[in-house]
């Protein structure tokens, strides 16, 4: 397959996701880790050191309790504001990847990243992971 002739089946998946038919989900744990062609280490890197040293600082200069609830308040943060917009980020500069190039699509599909999912008009539900053939699930959605 030439990499500069972008397939039918990827056009139209383009299509039924910007239509919302199609749902396609990303393994965002293995997408945010070291060697991931999305991931970002000062994304991941600068809310733990700010946690961290603000703890140790709050705990060297001030009191342990205050360094325990600067810990406490620092992991709340994390949880409740950072990791969703980090599992945000992550998702749209998957979806911005493969979605622009067959070829990454097709290995992180093969790794089993990327997932697709449709409902249909009569209720029925599609779901392709990968052991299954995306292109036969885009094709399948053409006929439905």
């Amino acid at each position: 397959m030439n990499p500069d002739v972008e397939s039918l089946e990827l056009g139209e998946l383009r299509a039924l996701l910007n239509a919302e038919r199609v749902r396609m989900g990303v393994h965002i744990r293995k997408m945010n880790s070291p060697g991931s062609p999305v991931y970002d280490y000062w994304e991941n890197l600068w809310p733990a050191a700010v946690i961290l040293f603000g703890s140790f600082g709050a705990t060297a200069f001030i009191h342990f309790y205050v360094g325990a609830a600067a810990l406490a308040l620092g992991c709340w943060w994390w949880l409740a504001r950072v990791q969703p917009k980090v599992k945000a980020g992550v998702f749209d500069r998957t979806a911005s990847l493969v979605l622009n190039n067959e070829m990454q699509f097709q290995l992180l599909w093969a790794k089993g990243i990327l997932t697709l999912y449709a409902k249909l008009p009569d209720g029925a539900e599609r779901v392709a992971t990968r052991r299954d053939d995306w292109r036969e699930f885009v094709r399948g959605l053409r006929a439905a």
